[in-house]
């Protein structure tokens, strides 16, 4: 009789230790789930190149914004995994600097118009949007918005329908790229922006004031001026701060060096 009482004890003990491990395993494994699928939380970086031209890093991920100026331009700057580009003009679409960069690997987001213009070897890559169409690539949103000109003398620099601004989800942040574009109602429309590019140049796009009046309508948090080289003159992004900041001073203005190469 004892030595049955001591197996069933024996028995009872092997079996309470068993389901403690299975327990302790289902437990680590939930933490590493949730680890797993926890969000990495980065910053992102801007790195303006020039003009209209920039580098988003966004922790592994690096997007590239409109890539002229030939792949020299882009030294020290890591491959992109992510290409926008916003217009056929040779300012935003270059197929050389395209050719010339690592780019196997990069998707790249495009109006039909810059479509085709890029021969079948990038056809694989290519995700071809429209105004309103919406695509995700490497946990980003890539919203495709309208960028027109709205003056009778500038309408044909840009219609409406043929290029893109690009509105990007990434992290829970929303970055706008105007591309060449005038304040349009699409702009003005625009809502929860985190960070926005803007351009102002004459005669392609925008003067400072229409500029700054979009910006006080769609209010982003922070908003870059960038594209403000025009011909002949450059705008003044000093004008365009102190008229955002009259208007709203928790609008943050911040001014980057998008002309390197240049005295101004």
């Amino acid at each position: 009789m004892m030595i049955m009482k001591n197996v069933l004890y024996l028995a009872l003990g092997c079996a309470f230790l068993a389901g403690c491990k299975e327990n302790q395993k289902k437990e680590a494994d939930v933490t590493a789930k949730n680890q797993t699928e926890k969000p990495v939380q980065t910053g992102i970086e801007v790195v303006p190149i020039e003009h209209a031209t920039a580098v988003l890093e966004w922790g592994d991920i690096t997007i590239y914004i409109d890539p002229v100026g030939g792949a020299a331009a882009f030294e020290g700057q890591k491959p992109p995994d992510l290409i926008l580009i916003t217009d056929i003009h040779g300012d935003h679409f270059n197929l050389e600097t395209l050719q010339g960069l690592h780019t196997a690997k990069a998707k790249i987001m495009v109006p039909q118009a810059v479509a085709d213009k890029i021969p079948a070897e990038f056809t694989p890559q290519l995700d071809v949007l429209n105004n309103g169409d919406h695509k995700e690539r490497f946990g980003i949103g890539v919203e495709a918005v309208p960028m027109y000109n709205l003056r009778d003398e500038a309408k044909d620099f840009h219609t409406k329908g043929r290029g893109n601004g690009y509105v990007l989800d990434i992290d829970g942040q929303r970055l706008y790229f105007s591309g060449d574009t005038e304040d349009i109602p699409e702009m003005r429309a625009l809502r929860n922006i985190d960070m926005a590019f803007i351009c102002m140049n004459l005669p392609y796009t925008m003067t400072e004031a229409s500029a700054a009046d979009a910006v006080l309508e769609f209010k982003p948090k922070k908003v870059y001026p960038y594209h403000y080289r025009g011909r002949p003159d450059v705008s003044d992004v000093s004008k365009f701060k102190t008229l955002v900041n009259a208007g709203n001073p928790n609008i943050e203005v911040i001014q980057m060096d998008w002309y390197p190469n240049d005295d101004f």
